[in-house]
């Protein structure tokens, strides 16, 4: 297995030593994404759903630059701050997938900084699906 760096300029700026994404043996996992403006590491402010979207848009990002749709995603991890939160994030989350849905694990959490939540993927590389 040979691990590969994605690193689109797209992405937010990584805030410590980690990498966007990586892919290895036909998948794609992609470290947490937080609702940081592409290309940058500022945090945008907003109630759930636009902090939702944002992350949505970052996570769309850096998996066209891995060769993938959010269609391939086959597993999410979602952190949300507090859970009367989990309608509003719902509701745009379903507006980033289709059936059938991912896998997904929805969990309470403190997440860094001014940030309502954070969502890791990982997603099957086009050849493998």
């Amino acid at each position: 297995m040979r691990k590969k760096p994605i690193h689109p300029e797209c992405s937010p700026i990584p805030a410590g030593p980690y990498t966007p994404a990586v892919t290895g043996n036909g998948f794609v996992f992609l470290s947490g994404q937080t609702p940081e403006k592409q290309g940058t590491d500022e945090i945008i402010e907003g109630d759930i759903k636009v902090q939702t979207r944002q992350v949505f848009e970052n996570i769309q990002g850096i998996l066209a630059a891995s060769g993938c749709t959010m269609d391939n995603v086959v597993k999410v991890n979602a952190y949300l701050v507090d859970m009367n939160d989990f309608g509003g994030f719902n509701e745009i989350y379903s507006q980033f997938f289709s059936k059938p849905y991912p896998a997904r694990t929805t969990v309470k959490c403190d997440v860094a900084g001014d940030c309502l939540l954070e969502v890791d993927v990982i997603a099957l590389l086009p050849d493998n699906d």
